[in-house]
């Protein structure tokens, strides 16, 4: 039974995605954000995105990685592809509010929204997958151009450099770190204040400057559905070939 990732509250017309399944916020093959994005409004309110005290989120599940199973890995990573592009271009503001470490696809999980406020704290953000022996392709890659300031762009990206969440204020990961014990109180602060841009004012100048973009991401995606299509369909032929002999 795969564990509940996400949960969804709401204040007042602010909508609360937690991210808490009690270690480190693995995004799985079964990631449950997506759902609940499905039943925000779009049309009022803002969203903010959480994780739970110390963590924003690790990443992609390790254990789904260590399998071995392909046809998990290769869903897992276009959901967490698919993710980030529904989270970067919703039609409402996005507060990401990063309550610990930011790793990997967390990282890109809060770069994809539209404002990032970290707790205060000995926290990192980091883009690690270079260091790992990942190369970080187009549809995350595109977000990153956008988020990381240019003077930190090679040790940020290239070196996979690990920053401390005051230092990612210039790194251009965060936009504001603040206290613990005003976090979640400056966190719904803000999302209240861009909860008041109105609609389609917001939603249609979201759309034009982020129109190239958008499509760069929305092509890799594709792109990358296309290519692991046929070996998704092969390992499923292959196991029902098996299964059949037995």
């Amino acid at each position: 039974m795969t564990e509940k990732l996400a949960t969804l509250s709401q204040e007042d017309n602010i909508s609360i995605i937690t991210l808490d399944d009690g270690k480190v916020n693995a995004f799985s093959y079964d990631i449950q954000v997506h759902s609940l994005l499905d039943e925000i409004p779009q049309k009022t309110g803002a969203l903010v995105i959480k994780g739970r005290d110390g963590i924003f989120s690790g990443g992609f599940d390790l254990k789904t990685l260590a399998t071995g199973d392909l046809v998990k890995i290769t869903n897992m990573v276009e959901l967490g592809y698919n993710l980030l592009l529904k989270i970067y271009s919703f039609d409402r503001p996005v507060i990401a509010a990063v309550s610990g470490h930011a790793i990997a696809l967390g990282l890109f999980v809060a770069c994809s929204a539209d404002y990032r406020i970290a707790i205060d704290g000995k926290y990192v953000c980091h883009a690690n997958e270079v260091r790992n022996n990942m190369d970080i392709p187009t549809q995350i890659m595109e977000i990153l151009k956008e988020r990381v300031n240019k003077e930190y762009f090679y040790s940020a990206v290239y070196h996979s450099d690990p920053y401390s969440v005051q230092e990612s204020i210039d790194v251009g990961y965060i936009d504001e770190v603040i206290s613990e014990d005003r976090f979640m109180e400056r966190v719904i602060e803000k999302a209240k204040e861009l909860a008041s841009l109105p609609h389609p004012f917001y939603a249609k100048t979201k759309q034009t400057a982020q129109k190239e973009r958008r499509k760069k991401i929305g092509d890799a995606i594709k792109k990358h559905e296309k290519q692991t299509f046929l070996l998704r369909f092969f390992l499923r032929l292959k196991f029902w070939q098996k299964s059949t002999k037995k």
